[in-house]
């Protein structure tokens, strides 16, 4: 199945031959399904918290002299965000502007009002009577190639000084959301070796401005995904796809593949946002009030954690029952981690149990109550070892069984990475590799199989202990679609 130049491919990916047969099982048996207990809802899974509660977490933080910094993954093109400007171009050649419904209607309706408007207008041959020639600028890359580069680097915004880029957005965020009590704030981008250069030479040019703003030091970082990330694919034959030239086509392994990225970052406190999920500046304080929130119930979170863990240790020999039975509740209540009952006769080894639970990476999640918005959601699943713990499922993963969720995952998580010691964990050790899923795609007009590793925010962090806060939906913005850029909350 496999030629030596295949077998040289692979090498120098940095993937071995037991790599890619585990892909090929994948794609032929699938993934061990999840034995799902049920969503997660207030009071059993996910957490509310009073204006009173979320006041105490934000004086949590900012009495808090760790370092934090924010985690964007960056790297997806914007080609589906313009999908339908694309369907308009072929209506346009075949109908003409009479043929136009739905978003590209309305984006056409609309085009002044878009951030970008004024970089159209000095583009060679913009002429607002002509569609077709209008797309043609907007899309291509003898244009302004905007479905070709990265959402962070298209224009969302309107401001005076002119229009600004989501990855501009997320550097105000940082600024007030997590600067250090040292002056500096560290953001980092995970994106793709294409426009990796466009990015810094976007950052070159605001730095100044940005610093000087909010009297801040910056240090914004990049980072690729790894070419080991990648994955095989296949036809619908589970046989390996090849392109034209015969040679094996690899596709990116999505955003769970960035768990390697994650690994890198050295700070005590990490925010992961999406990209495309953000406001404009005046529109930013619920935001950053539920960030700080999150915060500083992360915060607690550790702080309790990391007492038990010490005790535990120090004490093992001796510690009480009701000491195990403290923590025992703490693991249920926090993060509705159960397990089955141990007999007195065991304490020593209850005692280790729960100290391998306490031992690893956290992370607090908010759940925005449930709208028509796409994204997964949080759920109850049983554990191997019988136990239970909170997971965020896309649903795919939920084998076409509908359930009575009350809340989604708009990707708005801090993490903590470190032990009780400061050592960064390993976290690959606390990612699930059984609970990727196969997704459905077309190259030159044949249909192939790709593989999706388990996404950063779901089986990547399987084994982190999680907690679900409720945030409200004015903290979720995404910009899925060009016309969701004239929504109110991105265009006042």
């Amino acid at each position: 199945m496999f030629t030596v130049k295949d077998k040289e491919t692979i090498r120098n990916k940095g993937l071995t031959m037991e790599d890619i047969e585990k892909q090929l099982v994948f794609f032929k048996q699938g993934f061990p399904p999840l034995e799902v207990l049920g969503p997660a809802v207030p009071g059993n899974g996910i957490t509310c918290l009073s204006p009173e509660e979320q006041n105490k977490y934000i004086q949590i933080y900012k009495g808090w002299n760790g370092t934090r910094a924010s985690f964007v993954p960056a790297s997806g093109a914007a080609s589906r965000m313009f999908k339908d400007l694309f369907k308009a171009k072929e209506v346009l050649k075949s109908r003409g502007r009479e043929g136009l419904s739905g978003n590209a209607q309305v984006f056409f309706e609309e085009l002044h009002r878009f951030a970008f408007y004024p970089l159209l207008e000095k583009e060679e041959g913009f002429d607002t009577s002509h569609a077709l020639g209008i797309l043609d600028i907007l899309l291509d890359r003898n244009g302004l190639d905007f479905a070709f580069l990265p959402k962070g680097l298209i224009p969302f915004h309107k401001y005076p000084e002119g229009p600004k880029t989501p990855f501009e957005e997320h550097l105000t965020e940082a600024a007030l959301a997590t600067a250090n009590p040292n002056g500096t704030v560290s953001v980092h981008f995970t994106v793709s070796e294409e426009h990796l250069e466009r990015f810094k030479e976007l950052w070159k040019h605001v730095r100044s401005t940005v610093e000087k703003r909010f009297g801040l030091t910056f240090h914004v970082g990049f980072s690729l995904q790894s070419p080991s990330t990648d994955t095989l694919a296949v036809t619908p034959d589970n046989v390996p796809f090849r392109i034209e030239d015969g040679t094996l086509l690899f596709r990116p392994g999505g955003h769970g593949a960035l768990l390697k990225n994650l690994n890198r970052l050295k700070e005590d406190l990490i925010v992961i946002r999406n990209i495309d999920n953000v406001v404009p500046e005046a529109l930013l304080e619920p935001v950053i009030h539920w960030r700080k929130v999150l915060a500083g119930y992360l915060v607690h979170c550790k702080d309790r954690v990391h007492t038990y863990i010490n005790i535990l240790k120090q004490q093992q020999e001796v510690v009480t029952e009701e000491l195990l039975q403290e923590i025992s509740r703490f693991l249920t209540d926090t993060f509705c981690i159960t397990h089955a009952p141990f007999s007195r006769e065991n304490r020593r080894a209850y005692a280790s149990y729960l100290l391998s639970v306490l031992d690893r990476p956290l992370r607090v999640c908010g759940m925005v109550p449930i709208t028509d918005e796409p994204g997964g959601g949080p759920f109850r699943i049983r554990e191997r070892d019988g136990s239970s713990s909170l997971q965020i499922l896309e649903e795919v993963q939920l084998n076409g069984k509908k359930y009575n969720a009350t809340h989604f995952n708009p990707v708005d998580l801090v993490c903590s990475i470190k032990d009780v010691h400061g050592h960064v964990y390993p976290l690959q050790k606390y990612a699930d590799e059984d609970t990727g899923f196969v997704s459905y795609k077309t190259l030159e007009g044949r249909d192939l199989k790709a593989l999706e590793l388990p996404g950063l925010w779901n089986g990547a962090m399987s084994r982190w202990n999680t907690v679900f806060v409720e945030v409200p939906m004015d903290t979720f913005n995404p910009v899925k679609t060009v016309t969701d850029l004239l929504r109110k909350e991105h265009n006042n």
